[in-house]
């Protein structure tokens, strides 16, 4: 019995721990957050963080790999699903972030500053570049083009117009409140109303003419 509660208090403190450091590091990056400022925030002492994680950067390294695979192995799945058309496949991967970000909104944040930090490392780790162009939606997209069913274009320009009208208005929400004096409810109806509108927009972009 009493390995079981120490079992459930260090999953307890460790989740705490990464709460924390997930916070602080959205907030103020990797390089300005302290293992202090992380003890501080979660409510333990330094020594206590350093026995469950004992680095800076592994912790970083353990939350960025639990964001990351939020982020995009969802995409993964849905892209490599052989039963939908490429044109469902816009619409799951348009619901898919736009649920998860509604839940999680500062997730980009955190995910573009590592970007930013170290794209060729994350491609690596992630092995992103291979994984997205061998996935079954990217083979569609090629296979539609090439009998001159939709526009012929690079699909890479189809997943950043997804992905840029998805996920942007999250990354510039406070400024998007603020022109559209807008609170939170009403700026989660209106992303809730983009779920069809951003799928229709990318049909129409790709439609032969």
């Amino acid at each position: 019995m009493k390995r079981k509660i120490d079992k459930q208090l260090d999953q307890s403190t460790e989740e705490k721990i990464k709460a924390a450091a997930y916070k602080l590091f959205t907030q103020k990056g990797y390089a300005g957050t302290r293992t202090r400022d992380i003890a501080e925030e979660s409510g333990i002492n330094l020594a206590l963080l350093n026995y469950y994680f004992r680095s800076k950067e592994k912790l970083f390294d353990l939350i960025m790999a639990d964001n990351m695979k939020q982020f995009m192995f969802g995409i993964f799945a849905i892209t490599n699903d052989e039963k939908t058309s490429y044109e469902e496949k816009f619409t799951l991967i348009v619901n898919a972030y736009i649920d998860m970000l509604t839940i999680q909104p500062d997730m980009p944040i955190f995910v573009l500053s590592e970007i930013r930090y170290d794209p060729s490392g994350l491609i690596e780790k992630m092995q992103l570049d291979s994984t997205i162009m061998n996935s079954h939606m990217i083979k569609q997209l090629k296979q539609a083009s090439d009998s001159g069913e939709i526009e012929e274009i690079n699909p890479i320009h189809i997943l950043m117009n997804i992905l840029g009208l998805t996920i942007f208005p999250f990354i510039g929400s406070p400024l998007l409140k603020k022109i559209g004096g807008m609170e939170d409810a009403q700026f989660t109806a209106m992303m809730q109303e983009r779920k069809k509108l951003i799928p229709a927009w990318i049909k129409e972009i790709i439609k032969k003419k």
